[in-house]
């Protein structure tokens, strides 16, 4: 199996530990007329809030010789799907998931930082081994 597949499953299984129910596996989008798949689509209840919160959920490993390219690549997906998004399903807020090692290793840096806020991007923060959430950071 690939790394990419071990990264996808246990993102989705630390999901469903979670208590978030997986709707789309990859979700499908269309953005004028072309297809885009975001990994998962998943959806949990919140009893507090008794409201329903859906997310669409990009998982990235940044195990590129160049995390710069990964990076451009990543923002410009991110920014496609969330189009697509905002036409298809304006409720479901999407997240990128990364691991808390990739977390701490780029994001940290002034560059990540920087394109995180500017863009907005929604991280989902997560230990793959152990198959738990590490933080939500929502912008």
């Amino acid at each position: 199996m690939s790394r990419r597949d071990n990264l996808h499953l246990s993102l989705r299984h630390t999901l469903e530990k979670d208590g978030w129910t997986i709707t789309d596996d990859p979700l499908i989008l269309v953005l004028e007329q072309t297809l885009l798949k975001p990994d998962l689509g998943a959806e949990k209840f919140f009893a507090a809030e008794k409201d329903e919160r859906k997310i669409a959920v990009e998982i990235k490993d940044f195990d590129s010789p160049s995390v710069i390219n990964e990076l451009e690549k990543m923002m410009g997906q991110l920014q496609l799907y969330q189009w697509a998004l905002d036409e298809q399903e304006s409720k479901r807020q999407l997240f990128l998931a990364i691991s808390q090692t990739i977390y701490i290793r780029h994001f940290q840096k002034p560059i990540f930082q920087l394109a995180v806020q500017r863009n907005r991007i929604n991280l989902l923060v997560y230990e793959p081994e152990q198959e738990a959430i590490v933080q939500w950071i929502a912008h």
